[in-house]
């Protein structure tokens, strides 16, 4: 396993196990250079959001890396306010041109909005059918806003893009989404440099020499959840992959597993209003 192993999705589209986040990184320079830093350390996934209002900056950088398009998965999701049938075709078309490529490797509903967000997959679904979008999938769904769409849609969505970190593991969701062949993908799996402070994960870093920070990245990979870490800070991105060169045992996982405290850094999906 390297950093440019990947994992099948339900539809056979082959995502990296490791990407970049850019949640944040400004507009323009500063997430040019963190994806300029990571396509030369070997990162060949790439995710954004409408909402992030980077996607230029995303687009740029891919253009001129000069790495082929077809060698990067970009990931980019609907912003909530463009959810809908007619207008999701909209913000796709807007997301396409900022990020200037004719395609998205994987398409998310960034939010559940319940109907909303019914209208939105079926648009998601032609887009999908029309070949423009290789993988659709959710962001954010808990169980029961999975059960809601599998009720009406003609696609199971590929991924669900969720919190995960060691005080959030959420098992029940983790094993819902195994059930149903939903690829688990983790957003802000590193707490923003929390676990950092966490004792067990000091020790196991020691242990391995390596960092917290990569002793959670690796924990994310071997509990099958594809992983995305945020960093403008180059050292970091490269650190944060040099993940492939040592692995966990089944006792430090579910030690770390323990850790789960049901904390959320991020907003519950249930009461999302904006």
């Amino acid at each position: 396993m390297n950093i440019k192993s990947t994992v099948e999705l339900n539809n056979g589209v082959k995502m990296p196990w490791l990407g970049l986040g850019v949640f944040r990184a400004a507009e323009g320079g500063e997430v040019e250079k963190a994806i300029a830093v990571a396509l030369k350390a070997g990162y060949r996934s790439i995710d954004t959001a409408a909402v992030y209002e980077n996607e230029k900056g995303v687009g740029d950088a891919i253009v001129k890396s000069e790495i082929p398009r077809k060698e990067i998965f970009l990931t980019s999701k609907i912003w909530n306010p463009e959810q809908g049938y007619q207008s999701t075709f909209k913000a796709f078309n807007r997301s396409l041109e900022k990020l200037q490529t004719n395609y998205l490797d994987l398409y998310l509903i960034h939010w559940p909005k319940r109907e909303r967000s019914a209208e939105t997959w079926k648009a998601m679904e032609e887009l999908y059918e029309s070949g423009k979008i290789r993988a659709i999938g959710v962001s954010n769904f808990l169980e029961h806003h999975l059960n809601e769409l599998l009720a009406s849609c003609k696609i199971v969505p590929a991924v669900n893009q969720i919190e995960f970190h060691p005080e959030l593991v959420q098992p029940q969701l983790l094993n819902y989404c195994k059930l149903k062949n939903i690829q688990v993908e983790a957003w802000r799996p590193i707490m923003k440099g929390a676990v950092n402070s966490i004792e067990l994960l000091q020790k196991l870093a020691k242990k391995y020499n390596k960092t917290a920070v990569q002793i959670v990245l690796r924990w994310d990979i071997q509990k099958g959840v594809v992983t995305i870490p945020k960093s403008v800070t180059p050292q970091r991105i490269i650190s944060n992959a040099d993940i492939f060169d040592f692995s966990l045992t089944n006792d430090e996982i579910a030690a770390i597993d323990r850790l789960d405290k049901n904390r959320r850094l991020g907003g519950h999906p249930d009461f999302i209003t904006f």
